[in-house]
């Protein structure tokens, strides 16, 4: 969830593309060195995240004055990365709470037993439809989002052809060398565009699904950061990278991004969404096991689904919150695409079929 400025700045926070959310990347406490609770210090939570974890300065300074812990944020790479690494460093982790495992990989959080139980407060203003793992609390919901096709309006306005609108349209002859992907054995967009056309297509039809779009020269790059920023020539990055597919894998709220941090403000979004190609994504946060600094991690899940942070989420990491109540921002409503029929998909069948899906998937597309 890698970086890449888009060219605007906002205080001392850089616009930051990265896992398919376009962010704030927040000022202050954030590096790479590891190690629980800084090293011992039972003052100190130590936050483990991918990379496009954002939060205002003032919001963490909230934190921090509220509780007396002080915030210290690793980013570790692509959701799938930071999940597979605290899965290899769980006797030992670099943190206190892990966010941004999503429900594509939550099942092998699980699994590997990275998280111990913690029920945080006000978890029933979590909405139902995003709570998880009810019966051990090992999780809690952060935010949501859909991963979705995105499409450069201007390409398919000079060529006078419609932009495609649902999954079968991304086969047609006409959408031909134009979609980027990323793979769905590393990225955690390019999972959830897999599970979503298996959701729409059905164990049995899926793979045909994947031929066609094979033949109809999808190219797969290996992560979310290449597709958006470099391959997708709708992106303010892709621009200045000469990249020249028209069609990318991202997230219903990319148009936002692109739109909110151009400089002048667009009246409309430059980028559109194909509604029909989207999957809705939980991100979840957990305590981890043989956490250094449990209570302070407690805290911080405490906070994170308390209405302060919540609120502070769509204009930094451009999702939305899972709080009941939580209002969306007005520049933010402005730009945002609705997405009334999501694919979705059961956490039973995702852990169920996850592996062997990206095992055929891979031997179909990257062979």
């Amino acid at each position: 969830m890698s970086t890449s400025t888009t060219g605007t700045t906002r205080k001392c926070a850089a616009v930051v593309i990265g896992l398919g959310v376009l962010t704030l990347a927040a000022c202050g406490s954030s590096d790479s060195g590891g190690g629980s609770g800084d090293d011992g210090d039972p003052k100190t939570v130590t936050l483990v995240s991918h990379d496009s974890f954002a939060a205002s300065e003032d919001v963490l300074e909230a934190f921090e004055e509220e509780s007396g812990y002080q915030v210290r944020v690793l980013k570790d790479g692509d959701a799938g990365q930071a999940v597979n690494k605290a899965i290899l460093t769980k006797d030992n982790p670099q943190g206190d709470v892990l966010f941004g495992v999503d429900n594509t990989l939550l099942s092998r959080a699980l699994d590997n037993g990275l998280f111990q139980p913690y029920e945080a407060k006000e978890s029933d203003a979590v909405l139902p439809e995003y709570r998880a793992d009810q019966d051990g609390h090992r999780v809690t919901a952060v935010d949501t989002g859909d991963v979705c096709v995105n499409y450069d309006k201007a390409y398919f306005a000079e060529h006078e052809l419609d932009p495609p609108a649902s999954f079968d349209d991304l086969a047609e002859p006409a959408y031909k060398d134009l979609l980027v992907t990323s793979n769905a054995a590393t990225s955690s967009p390019g999972l959830g565009f897999l599970l979503g056309t298996a959701a729409a297509y059905g164990d049995d039809q899926w793979q045909d699904y994947w031929k066609k779009l094979e033949a109809n020269g999808v190219k797969v790059v290996d992560g979310w950061e290449q597709a958006y920023n470099e391959e997708f020539s709708g992106s303010a990055g892709g621009k200045k990278a000469g990249g020249e597919r028209p069609l990318v894998v991202s997230y219903a709220s990319s148009p936002p991004a692109e739109a909110i941090f151009a400089d002048p403000q667009p009246e409309t979004a430059p980028t559109g969404v194909a509604t029909g190609t989207c999957f809705r994504q939980v991100e979840y946060a957990g305590l981890l096991s043989n956490a250094g600094n449990p209570e302070g991690g407690k805290a911080l899940l405490d906070f994170m689904i308390g209405k302060t942070f919540q609120d502070d989420m769509p204009l930094n990491m451009f999702v939305d919150p899972v709080r009941e109540g939580a209002q969306l921002p007005e520049e933010y409503r402005k730009y945002a695409v609705e997405v009334d029929e999501p694919e979705t998909m059961a956490p039973e069948t995702i852990a169920e079929n996850r592996d062997e899906w990206v095992k055929a998937w891979t031997s179909l597309v990257l062979k």
